[in-house]
């Protein structure tokens, strides 16, 4: 019989089961005959078990202290039976020392189902109204009813346009960087604070998702999103290694400029602290000042991170790839600039719901110091354009970028119902909506459609 605390040591048979249940000896057909076929040494049962997965001998709690674990889950919940005849059953079970009334309390305090609650069986079929982006407590083990179709055709469409880092060429862009006349040193520059800073990025964003955001949406068709979305991070970060790679960069040069290069450095630094708040196992949702500290983060990845400081750097990239320079780093980051516009789109839709379904968290103070910080971010950006672009290079200037980024900072401000920042702003990159509104087109660096056969469904808006 296997022994789950030491599954390598041999054990004699159950005395308390019936002999018919015990295991027939196996029958050998090897070369070997079970006289001839030489004994192991029994290995000696210690006074001391092998630690089981979950129960070692560091207890939980001395975890969560030490390395943020989250809180811990008995992996056997159910009580475990000398005979395993009596296993199988499991709907009259209880889960031992599980009050069901204090098991609702502790749930209903904790601000919302996480999908780890105790099965509640015979319990009510989940309803559409039931269903809430933060702090509901309907099953979120179960993806339907819809109540955010929009969070699912996100999803949908986010499946549809899958694409590797692979099926792009980078030959031509190797070439032109081993070419000691190919590039200027100003465009080289651009190039690589762009992958040093994006490298990382995209890790703190998958982070942000995994650790921190996760557990508080509290809806299983915008966690449905949240896991492709996660992905699709990975995947970023994986194009990025790989142009890193084809062109023979430095690799720590490349993905440590996020902690030496101080305009990388200082939108890294802005944003980890709304991550490691959320990130807290004692942090829960329910209460004005924490739904309010999650929609501050919400807005601080998904408006600022993702929809303000990335934009200068794909906006130096894909000019490049316009001039016919690096044109496979181009049109990776231009498969990426897709998959965070639905990044950004699906946040801004999460926030505005919240607010929905939340209208005392979107106070006048709230709303100021959400300004603030769209307002100080426009700043960061404004001095990585001037750090990856000291002199400008042909049809780029920093002074184009800080118009740029206050005319992207107003529409930011609008998709959440906040007052723009910049009156008069403009957009000196009229191009760039010409690439977000790509549908089913010729890509500009003439070598492949940007959207997949199963993609005619993506809407950048």
């Amino acid at each position: 019989m296997l022994n789950w605390d030491d599954p390598l040591a041999t054990t004699s048979p159950t005395s308390n089961r019936p002999a018919s249940l015990n295991p027939e000896p196996a029958v050998h057909s090897g070369r070997l005959s079970p006289a001839a076929a030489p004994r192991r040494e029994t290995v000696p049962r210690t006074s001391q078990p092998h630690p089981r997965p979950g129960r070692g001998l560091v207890d939980n709690d001395s975890l969560m202290k030490t390395a943020g674990a989250a809180p811990s889950v008995d992996p056997d919940p159910f009580v475990h039976a000398a005979d395993p005849q009596h296993d199988l059953p499991i709907e009259d079970r209880v889960l031992p020392e599980r009050n069901p009334a204090s098991a609702s309390a502790t749930e209903s305090a904790a601000g919302g189902a996480t999908g780890l609650e105790s099965l509640a069986m015979g319990a009510s079929r989940v309803r559409v109204d039931d269903k809430r982006i933060i702090n509901c407590h309907a099953d979120l083990n179960q993806l339907v009813p819809f109540k955010y179709d929009w969070a699912w055709q996100k999803y949908l469409d986010a499946c549809s346009n899958h694409w590797m880092p692979q099926e792009i060429s980078m030959n031509a862009d190797l070439a032109l960087w081993k070419d000691p006349n190919g590039l200027t040193e100003d465009e080289r520059t651009i190039v690589k604070r762009n992958l040093g800073f994006f490298s990382t990025a995209d890790s703190l964003v998958a982070n942000n998702l995994v650790l921190a955001v996760y557990r508080h949406i509290t809806n299983p068709e915008c966690r449905q999103y949240l896991l492709r979305q996660a992905f699709e991070e990975a995947l970023h970060t994986h194009a990025y290694q790989y142009v890193v790679e084809s062109l023979g960069l430095d690799e720590g040069e490349i993905f440590n400029m996020y902690r030496e290069v101080p305009a990388v450095a200082r939108k890294a630094e802005w944003a980890l602290p709304f991550t490691r708040y959320l990130a807290d196992p004692h942090f829960q949702t329910g209460t004005l000042e924490n739904d309010q500290k999650l929609l501050r983060e919400l807005v601080a990845f998904y408006v600022i991170f993702e929809g303000i400081f990335f934009y200068v750097g794909f906006v130096q990239i894909l000019s490049m790839g316009r001039r016919n320079k690096m044109t496979g780093t181009a049109e990776q980051f231009q498969y990426i600039l897709r998959d965070e516009s639905m990044h950004m789109n699906f946040g801004i839709d999460v926030i505005n719901q919240i607010k929905i379904e939340n209208p005392p968290l979107w106070t006048p103070e709230f709303k100021q110091e959400l300004v603030s910080m769209i307002r100080e971010a426009v700043e960061l950006e404004a001095r990585y354009a001037h750090d990856t672009m000291p002199r400008g290079v042909l049809g780029l200037n920093a002074q184009m970028f800080e118009d740029y980024l206050h005319f992207i900072a107003n529409r930011r401000c609008a998709q959440i119902g906040l007052p723009e920042q910049y009156p008069g702003a403009t957009n000196p990159f009229p191009w760039m909506s010409e690439v977000l509104d790509l549908k089913k087109e010729k890509n500009f660096f003439e070598t492949r459609v940007t959207e997949y056969q199963t993609g005619g469904a993506l809407n950048w808006d």
